[in-house]
């Protein structure tokens, strides 16, 4: 079987984050399997569109015209998209060289519909000793509890997946209103959507994780913050709200189940028997598992009883 053609969607919305998007692209092509099309889509900002447009030759830069947000700016790369595969990369992650050989591989089984990689936290600094990797999800990462490589999943995270072409004419792309805007809020699971609604429209496709496909996710002292873990769980909380609006809690709880009730209480006993094997940092991080997830919860009952009030909840 030929290789396949693949697309690469890089979105981007804010001048801070210039080097990471020249070293995304950068480390696209650089890949051991040259020749993906990269589609820059720019939301929001056309000064850093107008910038990029002079000074990227190489790669097709457009401005999102889907809506404004995440979800509008993916659905615009798709629309320029030529490639069999469409693979999604953040603007400030990075790909290992063997990124793209390692998700064509996985495509060898025609039941695949999308296939998402490894993404690993590059920490600016170093990761605070409080950080549980139970909640990697909180910056973007693989985290502890997810399946292991080669098994099916429910979704794919949104840094480093990979979709036919078909999969967006199943389900007619990214749904507006979900995830990432410039609202500030940090608000997410728009893949999560996506893909839960890919798997009630296609129930035999499969969704899959390729450990070899592997990317870099920076992490920015910022976001290290004790402050920005608690608003990225009350941001998701709100976010896992919205999708049970559209798909059902049935669905749109289904691995949260098992996380919440293995993963976490599993996760908090491990950080008590690092405190007596003389870790400091294993009581911060049982205690942050227990406060992200009540934080979590909170912000899950607080987007219910707000779509509720406007009428997006059954």
């Amino acid at each position: 079987m030929p290789p396949f053609r693949f697309s690469v969607v890089i979105c981007a919305y804010t001048e801070d984050r210039l080097d990471n998007i020249y070293a995304a692209i950068s480390s696209v092509h650089n890949q051991n399997r040259p020749g993906a099309e990269i589609i820059l889509v720019i939301d929001n900002n056309p000064t850093l569109y107008k910038r990029l447009l002079d000074e990227l030759t190489d790669v097709t830069i457009v401005e999102n015209a889907a809506g404004p947000g995440l979800s509008g700016a993916r659905n615009t790369g798709i629309g320029h998209a030529h490639g069999e595969i469409v693979v999604f990369l953040d603007d400030d992650a990075t790909a290992e060289p063997d990124w793209l050989n390692s998700l064509d591989r996985a495509y060898a089984n025609p039941d695949i519909i999308g296939v998402g990689g490894l993404t690993l936290p590059q920490w600016q600094t170093a990761r605070p000793h409080w950080f549980p990797e139970e909640f990697y999800w909180v910056v973007g990462c693989n985290y502890t509890g997810m399946p292991t490589s080669g098994q099916r999943v429910r979704n794919l995270l949104g840094a480093n997946m990979s979709f036919r072409r078909e999969a967006f004419s199943l389900v007619d792309g990214f749904r507006a209103g979900v995830g990432r805007t410039s609202s500030g809020r940090p608000l997410g699971c728009e893949e999560t959507e996506f893909c839960i609604r890919l798997g009630q429209r296609s129930p035999r496709s499969i969704l899959t994780i390729e450990h070899r496909a592997v990317v870099r996710h920076l992490v920015p002292d910022i976001r290290c913050r004790f402050s920005y873990f608690i608003s990225r769980c009350f941001a998701e909380g709100i976010s896992k709200a919205l999708v049970t609006g559209t798909v059902g809690s049935e669905d749109g709880l289904s691995a949260e189940r098992d996380y919440t009730t293995r993963t976490l209480p599993l996760g908090v006993l491990k950080g008590v028997a690092d405190l007596f094997r003389g870790d400091p940092g294993g009581l911060g991080r049982a205690t942050a598992i227990l406060v992200g997830l009540s934080v979590t919860v909170s912000g899950y009952m607080f987007g219910r009883f707000r779509s509720t009030r406007v009428g997006y909840v059954s």
